[in-house]
């Protein structure tokens, strides 16, 4: 993944940028040297507002993108347009990752844990280690430093 080569992201939508839609950005944003293009545009909705055409607006982003993020909010909304946008990642072979609902006020609905390849928290390092993992199939294995002010690597600093 670099810049030339950015993970396609969809997250799922209903044709309007909800706040926890613009906060997964907000956290992707965060990470330093991390390559993503937003393929899910709910500013593109079918002028018509059939449901025929809402229908293939969404199957082409979907078809765009390398991971697909859920969202269990609006799940709980609009469960319809959530399972068709979920049987469409499935047909193309699009791995799902499903976020906790933000402020954990709820449980992620079982439905989507079943039909998700991960479940994660609302964390910058997780969110882009499950889109690497589903997406480009990296292994994402790191390792976390702590840093203990009055040590270092040979014990005690006097």
């Amino acid at each position: 993944m670099s810049e030339q080569n950015p993970i396609r992201v969809f997250v799922t939508h209903a044709f309007s940028e909800s706040d926890d839609y613009l906060r997964i950005f907000e956290f992707l944003e965060c990470v330093d040297r991390f390559y993503y293009l937003n393929v899910s545009k709910p500013e593109d909705a079918p002028a018509s507002g059939s449901m025929e055409e809402v229908k293939d607006v969404l199957i082409q982003q979907i078809k765009a993108s390398e991971a697909v993020f859920v969202l269990p909010a609006l799940y709980e909304a609009q469960g319809d347009l959530v399972k068709f946008m979920m049987d469409v990642a499935d047909a193309n072979g699009r791995p799902m990752i499903v976020i906790r609902p933000f402020g954990q006020v709820s449980a992620t609905p079982q439905a989507l844990i079943d039909r998700c390849n991960e479940h994660i928290e609302w964390n910058a390092r997780e969110m882009v280690d499950a889109l690497k993992r589903q997406a480009r199939l990296e292994d994402t294995a790191r390792w976390e430093v702590v840093d203990f002010p009055g040590y270092d690597s040979d014990g005690e600093v006097k």
